[in-house]
């Protein structure tokens, strides 16, 4: 494939050569015609064949097919090759003119939208496009916005906010509980129960037991709550030992819990997790 200078130069030497033939005479210009042409009927008597055509020789001989007979001129390829080329030519320039789309707004709009989406990190295409049409009178599609957003940098997760300061500002109060089982040397199964403090991943509650029950639970969710930091929410599946009146007696202690969604073991809230991690 040509590059795109690799066209314009050859291009551009044609039309100052074209531009040379305007301050030549007619007969200068017909005595070389009919010179160049005697010679190439030497190359058709011997039927010597000339190489593949690359794509620039094609655009210079459909645009200066344009100004004269060329069906008597042509000799390097047959007349259905040319109009084919002219008909390629006429549907690439059909389809660069009439891209599918809605045209670009224009640029200080374009500039309006980049400063309000980085003077404010929280808002999206849609309030934007609230913003613009409530206080501006300028309509504007938020998929239109959403063109011109800014790029988020590598790296950066999508949202307004970083994870770090999602943390900083919703994790506070908040901890989370599970179980995870450890095999002892004598292949003796004990369950760990562990209470984490989302905010600094801090070990608040940790203890071990081999019949885990949910009056069990309970005493270590009040051993771990009960006195000290208060929190807000407590995080954990829907394991059966959470049972109703465990979560009541959470309740009791100030603190709402929450249950991760079911069937859903991504967004489960996994303590030994984020230890191990």
């Amino acid at each position: 494939m040509l590059s795109v200078s690799q066209i314009l130069i050859p291009l551009m030497g044609d039309t100052l050569r074209w531009g040379r033939l305007a301050f030549r005479s007619t007969r200068s210009i017909k005595a070389e015609n009919l010179f160049l042409r005697r010679q190439l009927a030497l190359y058709v008597e011997r039927g010597v064949k000339p190489p593949r055509i690359d794509p620039l020789t094609r655009i210079s001989l459909t645009f200066l097919s344009r100004f004269f007979n060329w069906r008597e001129a042509l000799v390097v390829v047959r007349p259905q090759t040319m109009i084919r080329w002219h008909r390629a030519g006429w549907k690439l320039f059909w389809r660069l003119k009439s891209r599918p789309g809605r045209p670009p707004i224009p640029q200080q709009l374009q500039a309006l939208i980049r400063r309000m989406a980085n003077e404010n990190p929280s808002w999206g295409e849609e309030r934007i496009a609230n913003e613009l049409l409530l206080k501006l009178g300028i309509q504007v599609s938020p998929r239109t916005v959403r063109k011109y957003l800014p790029r988020r940098p590598p790296g950066r997760p999508k949202g307004d906010l970083r994870w770090s300061t999602f943390l900083r500002l919703h994790a506070q109060g908040i901890i989370a509980c599970d179980f995870l089982v450890v095999v002892t040397a004598t292949f003796r199964m004990l369950y760990v129960f562990v209470v984490i403090e989302h905010r600094s991943r801090r070990l608040v509650h940790c203890n071990v037991t081999a019949h885990p029950t949910a009056g069990w639970t309970s005493q270590q969710l009040r051993e771990a709550v009960g006195f000290g930091e208060q929190y807000q929410y407590l995080l954990h599946d829907r394991d059966s030992i959470f049972a109703a009146h465990l979560d009541e007696s959470v309740r009791r202690l100030g603190i709402t819990p929450v249950k991760s969604p079911p069937r859903c073991p991504k967004a489960k809230v996994n303590a030994s997790y984020c230890l191990l991690s």
